[in-house]
């Protein structure tokens, strides 16, 4: 039997500076808002991360959505979260995924149900992060179920996670949480959204120390922000911090998008400058404009093509 094909997103870590952008599916049984989206943001990124009912929101399916992206030619990265499946349910799902083509896994815990809109829904939580990352993991090298039984043929996922860069823990708390991840079979990190790039940048050089920077790939997670009320809904969630300067530019700015791309396009530069960071995940906030004009202004968009 021929190799299963490496991701594309695995492909361009290894080529240089990759991208991925995030879309949410829709509060919706209908796919053509989603779809207009995808097609708007064609060659905008290397890959693009479906996301799993976020803030514990009712959403389209992720692998349903995932899906529909492979359908219009773009390769998803597939988030899946802990909060809602039993390790009978999670490794189901990454069996399925596989057979309909995916092949970029992120495995997140989930907001808590009491963040969301369906406060009463009790979160599963069989597995942690790491737990999950190590059953896809043995999935993957030994086809082997967490139970021990085999499976009939191997799957080739590119596992990834997410990184807290130090904000609302010490940096040791978080990298030592990068630790696990990383021994849990993690091929790459996507941060939450960077807005201080010193700290981000004192962040990489704990994670260079320990060597992970050669173990895993680390994307910078970036959100052009182009109102200052964005910003400030921004600095509360949970991950994050947003630099009370960088609010006051947005504020007092005559033109608020072109200053939040300007941001934006400094805090790229900056993340790109920095040793051990591979790539960039795009967050776009408030709309795609902003991430498409940082993007192509760092001529990083359109993305190259494979031939």
């Amino acid at each position: 039997m021929e190799p299963v094909p490496r991701s594309g997103l695995e492909r361009s870590l290894a080529r240089g500076f990759a991208v991925t952008l995030e879309l949410v599916p829709p509060r919706s049984a209908d796919p053509e808002g989603f779809l207009a989206r995808a097609r708007e943001v064609r060659g905008l990124a290397d890959a693009y991360n479906v996301t799993d009912s976020p803030r514990a929101q009712v959403r389209m399916g992720g692998l349903a959505a995932a899906t529909l992206l492979l359908q219009e030619g773009l390769e998803p990265v597939l988030q899946v979260t802990a909060r809602d499946r039993n390790r009978i349910a999670l490794q189901a799902d990454l069996l399925g995924a596989h057979a309909l083509g995916v092949r970029n896994i992120v495995a997140l815990r989930g907001d808590p149900p009491a963040a969301g809109g369906e406060p009463n829904a009790v979160a599963v939580n069989d597995w942690t992060t790491e737990e999950f990352l190590a059953a896809a993991h043995r999935l993957r090298t030994e086809g082997r179920l967490a139970g021990g039984r085999a499976i009939e043929s191997l799957p080739r996922w590119f596992l990834g996670a997410t990184a807290s860069p130090g904000v609302g823990s010490s940096v040791e708390a978080s990298i030592a949480n990068l630790h696990r991840k990383v021994d849990a079979g993690a091929d790459f990190v996507q941060t939450q959204p960077v807005f201080d790039t010193d700290a981000f940048a004192d962040w990489m050089a704990a994670v260079r120390k320990d060597f992970l920077h050669d173990k895993v790939h680390v994307l910078a997670g970036l959100t052009p922000l182009t109102t200052a009320k964005a910003g400030r809904a921004f600095a509360k969630v949970p991950g994050t911090a947003v630099p009370e300067g960088l609010i006051a530019r947005l504020a007092k700015a005559a033109d608020p998008l072109a200053e939040g791309v300007r941001v934006a396009r400094e805090t790229l530069d900056a993340i790109r400058g920095i040793e051990g960071v591979r790539g960039v995940h795009m967050m776009p906030y408030e709309g795609d404009e902003a991430a498409r004009r940082v993007l192509g202004d760092a001529g990083l968009s359109p993305r190259p093509r494979e031939v």
